[in-house]
């Protein structure tokens, strides 16, 4: 590999910035340390920094030493709602909160591209470094955008990354079009009439219409969704009573859809709404159907792809990248900034057999430096192109 040999000299440096990050996780729209860390270090590096985008967002802008384009690079900072259950010295120690997907490190890998771009300076126009909140499904890339991210910082083109658990160490995955699921979170609410356990007569019991719907909603993709269109319809929570002996009068299930298209995503709302109200029909309870769009469907540009992956041969080797493998049914909220601008997103593998959102879940920081080179590269690169 080809990496940055400024950036291998602080990698030490790298991985307890990460460290840092991961022993204090904080949720989505509650970054309020982790904004503060990235803000201190951007400024100690003479980057211009505008805090409080879509709340806890924070933009770094830097000039480049001649005219060109402007380049964005984007990194998420929020944590998940997860009990870490490692034994690192560095676990959480933020109770029921923890890094468990790498955002500790996709935010160090922008920190540590920052920060070799502001000692060379060595580009044409402008870096705007891009550290997002609130990306775990509570609409960070949105709330920075609605606040103005693209019309105060105008970019060309935008990049982001995420790191891959189980994928071949260092390997660089990237796919041109339609990379990630667009997804949708629903809560259904059934109403019914509560009794005795003992008198069932005098119940419309709830539980057994919440079942009989969980089961329904099973045939909406396998008897409704062409089988050459992948999708996923799966419920992920039943939450009703409170007593043994008493049949409460509500439940409520709850669960997402992963979808590519905007017409699979619209047939499976139709759906799940019939289905709902006919499962109401038929137990004699009222169901009230909520189903919000939480991920947009991730598409990178084709030819800044195919740009970008040319890009990476040239850092990690022609062998460790891989082009136009099969989209994921994972969502990631950086599809929202690709409706806006067009760019690319890309995944680098690294060692450890705990997949992401897990408790087990460990970062592997030998891959901050090279997390770093490539966006570094891609601020050299790209503004000249």
């Amino acid at each position: 590999m080809k990496l940055i040999e400024r950036i291998e000299d602080y990698a030490d440096e790298l991985t307890a910035i990460r460290r840092d990050l991961h022993a204090h996780p904080e949720l989505g729209f509650e970054e309020v340390r982790t904004s503060g860390v990235v803000t201190n270090l951007l400024e100690s590096w003479g980057i211009e920094v505008h805090r409080n985008i879509g709340k806890t967002g924070v933009v770094g802008v830097l000039e480049g030493n001649r005219p060109g384009k402007t380049i964005g690079l984007r990194a998420d900072m929020d944590a998940l709602p997860i009990e870490e259950q490692t034994n690192l010295s560095y676990r959480s120690t933020n109770p029921g909160i923890m890094h468990a997907c790498g955002h500790d490190g996709h935010t160090t890998m922008l920190l540590g591209a920052a920060r070799y771009l502001a000692e060379t300076r060595d580009f044409s126009g402008k870096v705007v470094f891009i550290f997002q909140p609130a990306e775990e499904g509570l609409g960070g890339a949105r709330a920075m955008i609605a606040d103005g991210l693209f019309e105060r910082f105008p970019c060309d083109e935008v990049y982001g990354l995420h790191n891959r658990p189980g994928a071949p160490q260092n390997q660089v995955r990237v796919v041109p079009g339609v990379a990630m699921a667009g997804a949708d979170f629903f809560d259904i609410r059934v109403t019914g009439q509560g009794s005795h356990g003992a008198r069932p007569q005098e119940s419309r019991d709830p539980i057994v219409a919440a079942t009989a719907l969980v089961q329904a909603l099973q045939s909406v993709v396998s008897r409704n969704i062409d089988p050459l269109d992948a999708a996923v319809v799966s419920v992920t929570q039943i939450h009703s009573g409170s007593a043994y002996n008493v049949i409460p009068g509500e439940a409520v299930i709850s669960g997402t859809a992963r979808i590519f298209t905007d017409s699979a995503r619209q047939h499976i709302r139709e759906r799940i709404r019939e289905i709902a109200a006919g499962v109401a029909a038929t137990y004699g309870v009222e169901t009230e159907v909520d189903i919000r769009e939480i991920f947009g469907v991730l598409e990178n540009d084709e030819a800044l792809s195919h740009d970008f992956a040319n890009l990476a041969r040239s850092v990690a080797g022609e062998s460790n990248v891989v082009v136009g493998a099969r989209p994921t049914t994972g969502s990631e909220d950086f599809a929202d900034m690709l409706r806006a601008v067009p760019g690319a997103y890309f995944t680098i593998g690294h060692e450890g057999t705990a997949m992401l959102h897990n408790a087990g879940f460990t970062f592997d920081d030998s891959i901050l430096p090279l997390g770093s080179t490539l966006l570094a590269r891609i601020a050299e690169m790209r503004t000249t192109a």
